[in-house]
C-alpha cells in the first residue's frame, strides 16, 4: 500500500486527460494558418476555430490550440507559475505535444504566460544571437482583452503605414520592455496575445512608439 497519498494526487492521477483537438491535422493546419498570418501582419487580430477543445485551468483554449500547432519535443517550453503549478496542465502538454517543459526561461523556445500582469521581464527570455536570433523565445500571454487598453502605434514590416493596437493585461513597464526588445532586432523575442478566441502578434522587427494614456 503506498503511503501517504492525499485525495488531491489520487484524484490527479484518476482524472480523465483533457482531448486535444478533434481533428488534429486539419485544426493545427487552420491554427498555424492563422499565427503566421498574425506574425506577418502585426497589429491584426485573427479568430481561432477552437471547437470543443477544454484544456485543464488556467491554460486557455487560445493558448492550448497555438501549443498543439507550434510545440513539439524539439521545442522546450517554459511555464509561468500558475501553469507550473498545475499537474493537468503539464501532463496535458507533454502528451499532446510531447514538448519538454524547463524551469530557466532562457532555455525555452516557447513560454506560456497565464498572468501577464505580473510576468516575468522580457529580458528573462533567449533573446537570440547575431548569428542565429531565430533561436529567441516565442512568449505567449493569454487572458488578453483587446482595443480597451492604453494603445501603442506600431510601424515597420507587414503594415502599410501604421496601425493602432491596444491590448491587456500586462504589466506596467510592459510596452518599455518590448519597445527595448524590437531595438535589438535582428535579436529579441517574438510575442504572441491570445484572447478568448482570437489572436495577435508582435515580431521583433516591429516599431513601437508609446503613445500618451
Amino acid at each position: 500500500m503506498e503511503p501517504s497519498i492525499t485525495t488531491e494526487n489520487r484524484a490527479i492521477r484518476t482524472a480523465p486527460l483533457a482531448a486535444g483537438f478533434a481533428d488534429p491535422v486539419h485544426d493545427a493546419q487552420g491554427c498555424f494558418r492563422a499565427i503566421m498570418d498574425v506574425m506577418a501582419r502585426p497589429g491584426t487580430r485573427k479568430t481561432l476555430e477552437l471547437g470543443k477543445l477544454t484544456p485543464p485551468a488556467p491554460l486557455t483554449p487560445a493558448a492550448a490550440a497555438i501549443a498543439l500547432t507550434l510545440f513539439d519535443y524539439d521545442t522546450p517550453v517554459w511555464l509561468d507559475r500558475p501553469l507550473m503549478q498545475s499537474d493537468a496542465v503539464k501532463a496535458f502538454l507533454r502528451f499532446h505535444t510531447v514538448a519538454p517543459i524547463l524551469s530557466e526561461p532562457v532555455e525555452a523556445a516557447f513560454a506560456l504566460v497565464s498572468e501577464p500582469g505580473s510576468m516575468i521581464p522580457l529580458t528573462s527570455f533567449n533573446q537570440g544571437s547575431a548569428e542565429y536570433p531565430d533561436e529567441s523565445t516565442t512568449v505567449i500571454l493569454t487572458g488578453q482583452v483587446f482595443g480597451k487598453a492604453q494603445a501603442v502605434t506600431l510601424e515597420g514590416p507587414g503594415i502599410k503605414e501604421k496601425i493602432s493596437f491596444s491590448t491587456g493585461p500586462t504589466p506596467p513597464i510592459f510596452w518599455d520592455q518590448v519597445v527595448s526588445n524590437n531595438r535589438q532586432f535582428p535579436r529579441g523575442i517574438d510575442l504572441v496575445f491570445a484572447g478568448e478566441k482570437e489572436i495577435a502578434a508582435l515580431p521583433r522587427s516591429t516599431r513601437i512608439t508609446l503613445t500618451e494614456a
